[in-house]
């Protein structure tokens, strides 16, 4: 049982840093990625709904400083310039009746630090996410020992295990970190 417990918790883990990893490619490097308009929301008036803007269009990067936009339905053109526009990237899409297109911007020093911050807080924001793994797991595991389901060898063993896990999970978030702050500030 607790070997299922040990498993559940490298997967809460792994998790964890998938997580990060996902909101990291929301921060631009001054680099064009599809990923980078993952976050936007459009609300789409003929559909009366708002939707992610990856569902109303094929996205692709035909150069390092573009991203073309093809929507499937032409008629939401207006509502994907507006909903990019919206969502706070600080990106200008046009277009030409067919596809929007989305030039991206080359980075200033200040909006790089700016980025570098937001990658710190991300990075903080995913340590506290590995923390509160070790707690749950800790607390798990104590709640067994208490209830004398392990000793309180086993207990210590895997005490030190959890420790250990959540070691290496910060360790992939700081280097993770590192790799997008160097990244970001790449000219």
């Amino acid at each position: 049982m607790s070997a299922e417990y040990l498993q559940s918790m490298g997967d809460d883990f792994k998790k964890v840093i998938a997580g990060f990893e996902k909101e990291l490619t929301t921060v631009r490097t001054g680099r064009a990625t599809p990923q980078l308009l993952d976050s936007v929301s459009v609300h789409v008036a003929s559909y009366g709904s708002a939707m992610p803007l990856n569902q109303l269009g094929s996205i692709s990067a035909p150069d390092a400083r573009m991203l073309v936009i093809n929507p499937w339905d032409k008629g939401t053109i207006p509502d994907i310039e507006k909903g990019i526009i919206g969502s706070g990237l600080g990106l200008n899409p046009s277009n030409d009746g067919q596809i929007v297109r989305v030039p991206i911007p080359a980075l200033t020093g200040e909006r790089r630090q700016e980025l570098v911050r937001a990658v710190k807080k991300m990075a903080e924001d995913a340590r506290i996410r590995a923390r509160h793994v070790r707690r749950e797991y800790n607390d798990l595991f104590k709640e067994l020992e208490t209830e004398k389901e392990i000793s309180q060898d086993d207990l210590d063993r895997f005490l030190k295990k959890i420790q250990e896990s959540t070691d290496g999970c910060v360790t992939r978030i700081d280097e993770l970190s590192a790799a997008k702050e160097q990244e970001v500030l790449e000219v």
